[in-house]
């Protein structure tokens, strides 16, 4: 039996979850399922990150104590974690105080190893608010190409990174007055120290307990930037800066007063002080087998330490914590598992273009938590790679995988079961046993690729086992054996051979499908499944419960609703067009622009009238910008649409749909440039949001002159050029 400490990076306590930290959960808790259902002792423990400036100013403004505001978010953490079947054993704050605690004392053994120096430092001070200003409090005039109202540390508007005594004409975003710069002793951990390279340089490109590299290789290419050396022979790892002055939310520095850690060295031990608090516990001790005292547990050389984190974390969790741990006499990691970030149809999340997907509101609109679950796993791998939702994918691939596959499996063989042969299995078929001994082979090689966090290709070699079962149900036709008389035999070993390896499959599933498998093994009237059960079948005279259907399929309109613009932000009608709609089409003539006499009779341009007339601040309001065709494809589920994803000059794509499949074919515009409005407000549609509109001309009449015809700059013309 392995011991295991796993957990997840410790969300700030200052917003609700996001669908981000639902990902990383699902992946940590797959994994965590897989080792328990391998008879590993699994601890997999969390917490909320509850220090720093930004939680003690969000308490001020809402007038409540820090702990109190701490407390509110930490109240809402459950719905989310039991609604996506999220299994940590504890869930702690790094406010408790077991990390007030070991926060000291590791600062302590680090100060002891001469890792901890005093210096002063200069930084920028608000005299109104009485405090120290953190970088992302201070706004002013980037340095790079002065645009105004940018933060202290990096510039939206060009990007520039710069250190905040170079923002011009400072201000502070607490207060608004000028801050002023103030000298101030700072603690800073000796990173630099040749004694923590040189420990870093081999843990990291150290193996884990398994004899696998202990970080993936997109990360250890990462990491050799940061250890590169100057001309001098300097190495590029910095000194950090562990001190915060008062007044701070956070834990006190021993002997230092009005000194408090910086919130990024007391939360990484906040996973140290979540396990000690659920191992401290009596209660603990005397219900889960092989639990031993906190101290004892992390003193064990056979166990093994892992953390789930994002890349954006990489720096502080593959070099600065296990430094903090060597260098304080404890166990250092066994890997660090990073992975990338989600983004919803290629892009990155944003509630504004209805790309965001609110946890809470997929849970409350009755949309299954093991859809997501499975959906996620399906793209998740060991490589720090970026998982893209995309709705229509989802869909598809739910309905087709789980109803279609895998449910389909036992709803087709257990309604014979119960109505032919009184709910009892029966032999397996002799062309069965070899599809059985199939499904029972695959068990090392699906054990291995959940070790390796390999789930995309896990679940893939899953279908393609109940793409075998169906074949095999296909072949043998239950349906036809029941209508003959003589073929009785023949369908009770048929059935039973489906449901034996419905149960193989279950085995599989479960990591990711705890809940759905939990209503297969009451069905199957089977104890709780593990990986050793694929050893084990059934057997002839097994009795099984009443088939009840175990999973409905996706519905588009969930999806619809789940991805749904608030109304302030979908296309509306303005007043005038509201009134211009609502007047016969002669009356919806500006006077300016109304027949002359005489002209009555000349046909309108195009086959309609011109519109009413538009001063120039109302034609400025509509941002027209030169686009490049990025990509084109059909649209499934429409005959007029195309789905375009344009460039223009942003650094991203915009996704735009346009009904033009009539006449242009998708080939034939990749790589054109066209124009499109660039400032209309997003839509959600069927087939997902659409982020502007394409340009083309077309008579008003179609039917007496079809044709639509894109707008076309003449060549020269680059993505982004606005058009006056």
């Amino acid at each position: 039996m392995r011991r295991l400490f796993v957990t997840t990076a410790l969300p700030y306590a200052n917003g609700k979850f996001h669908i981000g930290h639902i990902m990383e959960y699902i992946q940590a808790d797959i994994w965590v399922r897989f080792q328990r259902m391998q008879g590993n002792l699994v601890h997999f423990v969390c917490a909320d990150d509850a220090h720093g400036a930004p939680i003690m100013i969000a308490a001020e403004k809402a007038g409540i104590t820090p702990q109190e505001f701490v407390a509110n978010i930490s109240s809402g953490r459950k719905p989310y974690l039991d609604g996506f079947h999220i299994s940590f054993d504890n869930w702690h704050s790094t406010d408790g105080a077991e990390n007030h605690a070991l926060a000291k004392q590791i600062y302590l053994q680090l100060q002891a190893a001469g890792l901890i120096e005093v210096r002063e430092i200069e930084q920028f001070f608000d005299p109104e608010k009485g405090m120290f200003l953190p970088d992302r409090f201070i706004k002013g005039e980037c340095p790079s190409c002065g645009a105004k109202d940018q933060y202290g540390d990096s510039c939206e508007s060009c990007g520039a990174v710069y250190s905040p005594t170079e923002v011009k004409n400072p201000y502070s975003a607490l207060s608004g007055s000028t801050p002023i710069l103030k000298k101030s002793d700072h603690y800073f951990f000796k990173l630099s120290d040749p004694r923590c390279v040189s420990f870093l340089s081999e843990w990291t490109q150290g193996l884990s307990a398994d004899g696998r590299t202990r970080l993936q290789p997109e990360v250890l290419n990462k990491i050799k930037e940061w250890f590169v050396t100057d001309e001098s022979g300097k190495s590029g790892l910095g000194d950090w800066d562990i001190s915060r002055d008062a007044p701070y939310f956070g834990i006190e520095i021993p002997n230092a007063p009005g000194k408090y850690f910086y919130v990024w060295l007391d939360a990484p031990i906040g996973y140290l002080a979540s396990l000690k608090n659920y191992l401290d516990k009596e209660e603990i001790q005397q219900s889960v087998p092989g639990a031993v005292a906190f101290e004892s547990f992390l003193a064990d050389p056979s166990v093994e330490q892992y953390h789930f984190i994002g890349k954006d974390i990489t720096y502080f969790h593959t070099l600065f914590w296990p430094a903090m741990l060597h260098f304080s006499g404890r166990k250092t990691p066994s890997s660090i598992f990073v992975h990338g970030f989600i983004t919803v149809s290629g892009e990155k999340m944003s509630k504004s273009r209805g790309t965001g997907i609110d946890p809470l509101k997929y849970l409350s609109l009755g949309m299954n938590p093991e859809w997501l679950r499975y959906y996620l796993a399906a793209k998740l791998s060991a490589r720090v790679e970026d998982v893209d939702f995309n709705p229509q994918d989802f869909m598809l691939r739910v309905n087709s995988d789980l109803v279609g596959k895998y449910i389909n499996i036992a709803s087709r063989a257990a309604n014979f079961i119960h109505k032919q042969f009184n709910a009892q299995l029966g032999h397996v078929m002799p062309n069965g046993e070899q599809l059985l001994q199939q499904l029972q082979a695959a068990a090392p090689s699906i054990s291995r690729l959940y070790e390796e966090r390999e789930f995309a290709k896990a679940l893939r070699d899953i279908m393609a086992l109940a793409d075998q079962v169906n074949e095999f149900v296909d072949q043998n036709k239950p349906w036809e054996l029941a209508k003959k008389e003589d073929a009785i035999v023949e369908l009770h070993a048929v059935c039973t051979t489906c449901l034996e390896a419905f149960r193989y499959l279950s085995i599989y599933l479960k990591p990711v499908l705890p809940a759905l498998c939990a209503q297969v093994e009451t069905f199957l009237k089977c104890p709780p499944l593990v990986f050793a059960d694929v050893n084990t079948r059934l057997g002839a005279g097994h009795v099984i419960n009443d088939y009840k259907h175990l999973i409905q399929r996706v519905d588009e309109k969930m999806l619809d609703k789940l991805f749904e613009l608030p109304e302030t932000l979908e296309s509306k009608p303005t007043p005038m067009e509201k009134s211009q709609k609502s007047k016969p089409a002669s009356a919806q003539v500006a006077p300016s622009q109304q027949p002359i006499e005489g002209e009555e009779n000349l046909p309108s341009p195009g086959g309609e009238p011109i519109a009413s007339t538009i001063g120039i601040e109302e034609f400025s309001k509509i941002d027209l910008r030169i686009a490049q065709i990025i990509s084109c494809e059909t649209v499934e589920g429409s005959t007029k649409l195309l789905r375009l994803m344009l460039d223009v000059g942003e650094g991203r794509t915009r996704q735009v749909f346009s009904g033009i499949a009539s006449v242009y074919k998708p080939e034939d515009l990749v790589g054109k440039l066209t124009v499109m409005v660039a400032n209309l407000a997003p839509r959600k549609m069927k087939f997902g949001v659409s982020e502007g509109m394409v340009l083309a001309a077309s008579q008003a009449d179609e039917k007496s002159e079809p044709g639509i015809y894109i707008l076309h700059p003449w060549n020269g013309a680059k993505p982004g050029m606005r058009i006056h």
